[in-house]
């Protein structure tokens, strides 16, 4: 078999992968159904992959690369921009990974999957990506308290985390939400309007706090 085909086939089994995890989770995915939907032999998943879970730690990387290049936490920002403007880059990046409609859905629900019932292949995305993401945003939500908080904080990471849960409420519960507001969009704009509220209600929330020195025993 020559190498274009080795990679055709193995591209065919990340995308059937994409779609089938990121519907049924790790562990009710079958490899034998995944091969069925990208027309491969199951052979080919233990020659790329090794096995289902070398497979399924490989789409989650990809997942992980494939929406922070297409969507950088900085959205193009000048490095000149205001910690305002940063936070609200950062989460609609966020929610663009997490919602997006185009060739990789998939990519969303599939980390969404992940964080919610996590498997072995977490602590090597926690390591890789989330806590670089998790100190990049620390810093962000430090910028904007002032009063000399820093990343260390307990009260950051609180108020980090926050920022993070309105994001995660919307990519969890997307069905709910529009059946309880139908107006609601999840196109392009859409999305953009809901990461400008998010921003700014974090925002105003982050401005009007009490000022709190963190003391350590």
């Amino acid at each position: 078999m020559q190498q274009s085909e080795l990679n055709d086939t193995k591209r065919r089994l990340l995308d059937a992968a994409g779609e089938i995890f990121s519907e049924k989770g790790f562990k009710a995915a079958t490899v034998r159904e995944i091969c069925r939907l990208a027309k491969a032999n199951v052979a080919a998943v233990h020659y790329h992959f090794g096995d289902k879970e070398g497979l399924y730690k490989e789409l989650l990387v990809e997942a992980f690369e494939a929406g922070l290049k297409r969507y950088p936490t900085h959205m193009g920002l000048d490095k000149s921009a205001s910690a305002e403007q940063r936070l609200y880059a950062f989460i609609h990046s966020f929610l663009l990974r997490m919602l997006g409609s185009e060739r990789f859905a998939w990519c969303g629900k599939l980390m969404a999957r992940e964080l919610h019932e996590p498997t072995r292949a977490l602590d090597h995305l926690a390591e890789r990506y989330i806590l670089p993401l998790s100190e990049q945003l620390r810093s962000i939500v430090a910028e904007v308290l002032g009063n000399g908080a820093k990343t260390t904080d307990t009260r950051v990471h609180y108020c980090a985390m926050s920022v993070v849960g309105q994001c995660q409420y919307i990519a969890k519960s997307r069905a709910v939400i529009e059946k309880l507001s139908p107006r609601l969009r999840f196109d392009e704009q859409g999305i953009a309007d809901l990461a400008r509220h998010i921003a700014d209600f974090s925002t105003n929330a982050l401005k009007n706090m009490p000022i709190q020195v963190e003391t350590r025993s």
